[in-house]
């Protein structure tokens, strides 16, 4: 038996091919499951097997088109609503898929229908594929599926650990489908790339925690802020999402992008933000891609999810983040080619806003002008430490709480410049005076700027 891991790092998610070298099963597929084609003919495998360990909370699921594409069984575990066709298996059931076989496992927790699944190889090799549940050093979050079932889910979740635990080898290799850097974990998450359930054992706190009550509290109190557009997953996918078209649309027009400018509608500019900073056209929103590992959470926290969008920059940043967006239910993004976007639009304004580091913030604190510095990482961030006097409102919250904002200069920043970029110009864009802060946060201090240690929160779980 072969495992063969399909990461992505954008959203913290992990998909599988399984494999016994002819037959393939695959575990908890993206929406983009080209991916996964491309791997199995390399493999020189055919798909007969999809299986879902939940319904997703934080992505749309490929499950459905990628079974039908290669006439594949589909295996869910939760089936009322769901709009396409499935195989409903229920815990305990056994499928044989080629040499290997599969064993489904009831791990209620991080949602209510909850399946982990077990492999076993011909050739002695085990494999737990635990999706949201046993994660490494933690467990998925129990509060996606309904505020009010929090409590009883994460009790749920504390013996789904420990029952599947207890039913494998501690030589079984763990998969688990969240945990690297996914919203959709909680508590003490290692950033470790494998490992087995007898480490788990060791290091895992819903293994060696031995009182649950204690482990729930503690489970509940570290729960933070989830991307809004998490909202839409579980409803898209009980519908089942279509194939992602991946490609790049015909370019728009110099007129029609100034048209969707005057509109107000949302044009995102992938560009670094230093250089967005320096020039860019007006009304625009600078969300960089970059690595691509913040700009999907980012955007779909941000801003309304399915509100007409146009995506500028560059062809190569264009077509990833079509990909990317993909992955969360946007699609039909239209796009204007140009980096810098001032070369393609010919009168339409450009402006600009200063973008500095640290040591400008800690001159204006000296010189005793008493700046206005506005703060947009999450909650626990702040309340953890922040600049002494910043007015706190997370990036997540700036667009429906706009008339909190001071309307004077303001100091924009978060943990390392990235989210205050796009807050800087989601100000800017509404009127206000801004100073974008490019830095990290840890050094604010370090460079002369006052700061506070308010009461401490749990630690994020990413």
């Amino acid at each position: 038996m072969d495992v063969d891991v399909i990461r992505t790092e954008q959203l913290g998610d992990r998909s599988y091919l399984v494999h016994d070298g002819s037959q393939a099963l695959v575990i908890d597929p993206q929406r983009d499951f080209d991916r996964i084609e491309e791997l199995a003919r390399a493999r020189g495998v055919q798909i007969t097997h999809v299986a879902e360990t939940h319904l997703h909370n934080d992505y749309a699921t490929g499950g459905p088109q990628l079974a039908l594409r290669h006439s594949a069984t589909y295996l869910v575990g939760e089936t009322e609503g769901l709009e396409y066709d499935h195989q409903r298996i229920l815990p305990g059931d056994r499928v044989d898929i080629g040499r290997m076989t599969l064993t489904a496992v009831a791990t209620p927790g991080h949602t209510e229908h909850h399946l982990s699944y077990v492999v076993d190889g011909d050739d002695g090799e085990q494999a737990v594929f635990s999706g949201g549940s046993l994660l490494y050093g933690s467990v998925g979050r129990t509060d996606l599926v309904d505020p009010e079932k929090t409590t009883a889910l994460t009790r749920a979740q504390f013996r789904s650990a420990r029952r599947l635990a207890e039913q494998v080898s501690d030589r079984a290799t763990l998969y688990p489908t969240h945990g690297f850097g996914s919203f959709c974990s909680s508590g003490p998450a290692t950033a470790a790339d494998s490992s087995t359930i007898g480490e788990q054992r060791e290091h895992n706190h819903a293994l060696t925690e031995t009182d649950e009550d204690r482990f729930v509290d503690q489970l509940i109190a570290n729960l933070t802020d989830y991307p809004s557009y998490y909202a839409h997953m579980g409803p898209l996918n009980r519908m089942g999402p279509s194939a992602p078209d991946l490609t790049v649309p015909e370019p728009l027009s110099t007129g029609e992008l100034r048209s969707r400018l005057d509109r107000g509608e949302w044009v995102i500019d992938l560009r670094n933000r230093v250089a967005f900073a320096t020039k860019h056209l007006e009304g625009t929103v600078s969300i960089e891609y970059g690595d691509g590992k913040q700009f999907t959470t980012f955007l779909g926290w941000t801003l309304p999810w399915l509100d007409p969008m146009t995506l500028v920059g560059s062809e190569d940043d264009i077509r990833a983040a079509i990909r990317d967006l993909s992955r969360i239910g946007i699609d039909r993004l239209d796009v204007a080619l140009g980096d810098p976007p001032q070369d393609l639009a010919d009168g339409i304004p450009t402006t600009s806003f200063p973008s500095v580091q640290w040591r400008e913030l800690a001159a204006e604190f000296s010189a005793g002008r008493a700046p206005t510095v506005l703060d947009v990482r999450r909650d626990e961030e702040f309340n953890a430490e922040h600049i002494e006097g910043a007015v706190h409102v997370p990036l997540h919250e700036l667009l429906p709480r706009m008339a909190d904002v001071p309307h004077r200069r303001l100091w924009v920043h978060c943990g390392s410049g990235y989210r205050s970029a796009i807050a800087a110009s989601l100000l800017e864009r509404a009127g206000h005076d801004v100073v974008h802060i490019n830095g990290l946060y840890p050094e604010a201090a370090g460079a002369g700027v006052p700061v506070t240690t308010g009461e401490r929160t749990p630690a994020p779980s990413s």
